[in-house]
């Protein structure tokens, strides 16, 4: 026995207070106090009661939400407040009760759906448990529901779990498959509640379609007189039908459904505007002369042609006639085109007494579908080129070649990542019908490219046949699928980890691991290990998708800690390495932090990147140098030849350390002074020696850090950029710097380059302070 599922009718009342994402209660004034201590605020207060309201709790939000969903697709029945109670036992009405959070009733269906929400993403270890006691109720559920609410013909019974913020294993699901309970998510809820807000009750039909794929429809079978011909390779028929009919029998592929692993998915979101304005339009009793496009599987039509009374030819031109029979299922029928058309006589009076023109081909493959869809769109406004890209998947998926059928194995990968609540790409990769922000900054085009050009899959191949798979190669598609996205959400989880605020970050100030050439370089080093595993004997093709993420994991926190080791100036460096080259740059340096933990780990090209970068470091440090003892040079001597008066040799006399003076004559006597002036053969450490010398003088030009340090501290600059100066000046001795030294240096000829002007800029400054004076 099933109680608490009532009419429609009588819960109106109840779905008001169910649709608003609070509660609302009233109270007598004097309790106020106590009740906002407890979360509630005051809506409207008066003389007698106060009226306040307040979030609900997350549990309840849920439930409420889809059942707030169901309503609104217009069911016969539902479960009342509390949700509906089954007794254990049918005759006894004092057996045990279970709840059910959610019960919805029509004559082709009975749902019944518990609800679990959590306030955070985390695992649900009972999960396993309620499953089962859900699965246990099948039985119950149906023949309660049949003697309760008698239908002429069987009902489907669907049994369901809609789950927000909760994470599920593998394991988990395959379970549910097993148990044959359906598992959604809060973005499959999201989908639904877009859906019917747009389609109103024929939205209902499109949530049976993905519950009750290929189930019969009971009582729809028709006849209707139709037109057989071919188009191309594939046969087609015209008839005319009423939209009421098709609406129930109907599915359209849309992209922003929850599911991103569907691979059957090609079109947009319906627009609502748009439907409005179609259904004012056959309000006023407008017509389409064009047809509604579909596909229909094979084994839901049965075409028996009649006499024909023209010639063979005139058959082969025009079709041959004869009734068509249709034996619908749910999701039987795929709208390729029209589905505005359709959808916008949902809920209008026109829908029974109206009829549209309908084509459909028979049991064409999805590829072709969505192939047909191009066709038919690509040259209206409506379809954006870079949708192409997303589309691939579709396209190409049972595509001969596994070249191709591997490019759209990652397409659809790609939007796995995004789309999956637990990857670290969740909602950070830009889909044709998203928008760029500073978190949805990866291009899906960068990230296919990165994984597309890797040997990820593909070893050797012959005419499109795959004779050696890589190592994320399972033989089918959707196997090859599931493993790619299981490896490529371990190792980034694991990248992320390592600064999980700089990835959060995105293209924010202070970002730049989670974007395009980050995640590159990233999936450049993973075909490296991989490649690296693979020569030392390794059969990664061999392994489970758990086995193969982790012996890839010892590389990925190696490389996650390369990662948080990053200071803030590292990381903008990191950032400013752009385009090809610099995702080269990103992956070598990535390379030496793991072959300093994994000494065996040398992927091919690394020693001599290292040996270039050597060479290059050490040019560009002597540069760097050359001109910080130019600049040196010109602040000191200015300095001093303005303090001690330019009159010959007092600014050298009195501003140079004797000891200075001594080392600088041996030098110049050496050299027969070809240098000519004197400051010409002062050493780089001189300058400090000077600094110290006179240090009221040089604090503020060539002091670096807090003030309260001591001056050997704050002139300790100098003296380390003379080691560096000592290190490139002898090429011989192999000694290079790194590119953190070579980044140093830029930053102290930088720093003194400020220090400098804005010396220049006081005494600009004062100087048009005496001309005024003296104007006066």
């Amino acid at each position: 026995m099933i109680e608490n599922v009532l009419p429609i009718a009588e819960l109106r009342a109840h779905a008001r207070a169910t649709a608003k994402p609070y509660a609302q209660k009233s109270v007598h004034p004097k309790l106020v106090a106590d009740e906002m201590g407890k979360g509630w605020s005051v809506v409207k207060a008066g003389k007698v009661s106060v009226r306040l309201k307040r979030d609900k709790p997350h549990g309840v939000a849920l439930e409420d939400r889809v059942w707030t969903l169901f309503y609104r697709m217009g069911f016969d029945s539902m479960s009342g407040l509390g949700g509906a109670k089954l007794r254990l036992t049918h005759q006894d009405s004092s057996s045990p009760i279970n709840q059910l959070d959610v019960v919805a009733i029509d004559p082709d269906v009975a749902l019944a759906v518990e609800c679990k929400s959590s306030v955070n993403f985390v695992k649900r270890p009972q999960f396993q448990e309620e499953l089962a006691k859900l699965a246990q109720m099948r039985e119950r559920v149906a023949k309660s529901v049949s003697a309760a609410f008698p239908s002429p013909h069987k009902r489907h019974s669907v049994l369901a779990f809609f789950l927000n913020n909760i994470q599920l294993t593998e394991a988990d699901r395959e379970r549910a498959r097993t148990a044959n309970v359906l598992l959604f998510d809060e973005r499959d809820l999201e989908y639904y509640e877009k859906l019917v807000s747009h389609l109103g009750p024929a939205a209902k039909y499109q949530m049976y379609a993905d519950m009750l794929p290929g189930k019969s429809i009971a009582g729809l079978s028709i006849k209707v007189p139709a037109v057989k011909a071919k188009m191309g390779p594939y046969n087609c028929y015209t008839f005319p039908a009423s939209p009421e009919y098709l609406l129930k029998i109907a599915y359209v592929s849309h992209r922003s459904k929850g599911k991103a692993s569907d691979i059957h998915t090609y079109q947009r979101m319906i627009s609502k505007p748009r439907l409005k304005r179609i259904r004012e339009y056959i309000s006023d009793h407008g017509i389409f002369p064009t047809n509604i496009v579909v596909n229909i599987e094979k084994k839901c039509l049965d075409f028996q042609r009649v006499k024909q009374e023209n010639e063979q030819a005139d058959r082969d031109a025009s079709g041959i006639l004869g009734w068509l029979e249709l034996k619908p299922a749910f999701k039987s029928a795929w709208i390729i085109d029209g589905q505005h058309r359709l959808y916008s006589y949902s809920g209008h009076p026109f829908a029974k007494s109206g009829h549209i023109a309908v084509l459909a081909f028979e049991g064409i493959a999805p590829s072709a579908q969505a192939k047909l869809f191009i066709d038919i769109n690509a040259k209206q406004k409506s379809v954006k080129p870079s949708l192409l890209q997303e589309l691939f998947a579709e396209l190409h998926w049972d595509a001969d070649s596994a070249i191709v059928r591997v490019q759209a194995i990652v397409s659809k990968a790609v939007q796995v990542l995004d789309a999956d609540k637990d990857s670290p790409f969740y909602g950070r990769i830009q889909l044709a019908d998203s928008t760029k922000d500073s978190l949805r900054c990866i291009s899906l085009t960068s990230l296919f490219r990165a994984i597309e050009r890797q040997d990820f899959f593909i070893v050797k191949e012959n005419k499109g046949v795959v004779v050696e798979g890589g190592a994320f190669w399972r033989g089918q598609n959707e196997e090859t699928l599931a493993r790619t996205v299981y490896v490529l959400k371990s190792w980034f989880s694991h990248i992320r980890s390592g600064a999980p605020e700089w990835w959060d970050l995105g293209s924010k100030d202070g970002g730049g691991l989670a974007m395009n050439d980050s995640v590159s370089a990233c999936t450049m080093v993973l075909r490296s290990v991989i490649q690296h595993l693979e020569t030392n004997g390794s059969k990664l093709v061999r392994l489970d998708d758990e086995d193969l993420s982790a012996i890839l994991k010892p590389y990925a926190l190696a490389l996650a800690n390369h990662f948080g080791q990053m200071t803030e100036q590292d990381r903008k460096r990191y950032r400013d390495l752009r385009g090809v080259q610099g995702q080269t740059t990103r992956m070598r340096r990535a390379q030496q932090a793991l072959k300093a933990q994994f000494p065996n780990f040398d992927p091919p090209g690394l020693q001599e990147f290292l040996r270039r970068e050597k060479e290059q470091t050490n040019l560009r440090a002597k540069a760097i140098i050359d001109r910080l003892e130019q600049l040196l040079q010109s602040i000191v001597v200015q300095e001093l030849k303005q303090e001690f008066a330019d009159d010959g040799d007092s600014w050298w006399i009195q501003g140079v350390p004797k000891a200075v003076r001594l080392e600088v004559a041996k030098r110049s006597e050496n050299d027969d002074n070809k240098r000519g002036k004197r400051e010409s053969y002062l050493d780089l450490i001189d300058y400090r020696s000077i600094a110290l010398s006179q240090w009221q003088l040089f604090q503020q030009l060539l002091g670096y850090g807090k003030k309260t340090e001591s001056k050997d501290r704050q002139t300790k600059w100098l003296q380390e950029i003379n080691e560096m100066r000592n290190v490139v000046a002898h090429a011989s001795s192999g000694v290079s710097l790194s590119v953190e030294q070579v980044a140093l240096l830029e930053s102290h000829e930088q720093w003194l380059r400020q220090k400098q002007k804005a010396v220049a800029d006081e005494m600009d400054e004062d100087s048009d302070l005496v001309e005024d004076a003296e104007t006066e």
